[in-house]
C-alpha cells in the first residue's frame, strides 16, 4: 500500500515514483474490500491499473471468472503478471452485451484543468478532466449494455468529483445505488456505490 495522503501534492509525488501504472492506494483497498464482499459471477474490473484489485477478487473466488481491462498496455501487462486475464480496452467498448454479472470501476477522478494535464499514462490514470467525471459519464452511459439481468456495478466516487452530480448520472443511466463503503479524510471522502439496474413494473 502507498501512503494514504491523497492531496494533490501527494499524488504528484506518487506520479514521480511511478510513470506508467497506477499502484494500489487506499482507494484501491476500499474497492477491493467491497468487491470481495459483493462481487459475484463473471466480473470485470475496468481501468485495472496494476491489476491488484482484480487479483484480490480472483484470489477470493474463481480466477477464471475475473477479467481486467485498461487502455494502458503497461497496466494490462501488470495485471497479467498478477495472473489476471487482461484486455486492452477503452472502458466497456469491446465487451459484448450481457457479459458480466459484476463490473468494478475506480475511475480517474482528479479534477484537472487542461493546462495542468501531463499527457502521459499516469495523467490518464489520475485525471478526470475539468469536472472529474470525464470517464464516469461514458462508463455509466454504457454500463446497462454489458451488465447481465440482475447484475451490478461497484463504483468508487470521490467528493472531489461531485458526489451528487455522480448520483444524478447514475439515475439517468437507469440504476439505483446504495453506499456500501465510505472513508473520510481531511481533504476528501471516498465512497463505494453499489449500482443495480432499475426495473419498473409493466
Amino acid at each position: 500500500m502507498t501512503d494514504t495522503n491523497r492531496d494533490v501534492t501527494g499524488l504528484a509525488e506518487q506520479r514521480g515514483l511511478e510513470m506508467q501504472v497506477y499502484q494500489p492506494a487506499e482507494d484501491s483497498a476500499l474497492l477491493a474490500e467491497a468487491a470481495v464482499e459483493f462481487a459475484r459471477g463473471r466480473t470485470l474490473e475496468v481501468g485495472t491499473g496494476s491489476g491488484w484489485v482484480a487479483a484480490t477478487v480472483a484470489e477470493e473466488g474463481d480466477p477464471e471468472r475475473v477479467v481486467a481491462s485498461d487502455l494502458n498496455p503497461h497496466a494490462c501487462r501488470s495485471a497479467r503478471e498478477r495472473g489476471v486475464e487482461a484486455v486492452q480496452a477503452d472502458l466497456l467498448d469491446p465487451f459484448a452485451a450481457d457479459s458480466f454479472e459484476t463490473v468494478l470501476f475506480n475511475p480517474p477522478y482528479l479534477p484537472t484543468a487542461p493546462e495542468n494535464e501531463w499527457d502521459d499514462w499516469m495523467e490518464q490514470a489520475l485525471s478526470g478532466g475539468e469536472s472529474g467525471r470525464e470517464l464516469i459519464e461514458p462508463f455509466l452511459a454504457d454500463l446497462d449494455r454489458v451488465v447481465s439481468t440482475g447484475g451490478q456495478a461497484l463504483l468508487l466516487v470521490s467528493s472531489l468529483t461531485g458526489y451528487e452530480e455522480v448520483i444524478d448520472l447514475i439515475r439517468e443511466a437507469g440504476f439505483t445505488h446504495e453506499e456500501v463503503r465510505r472513508e473520510s479524510y481531511p481533504f476528501e471522502s471516498l465512497s463505494i456505490l453499489r449500482l443495480t439496474q432499475l426495473r419498473t413494473c409493466g
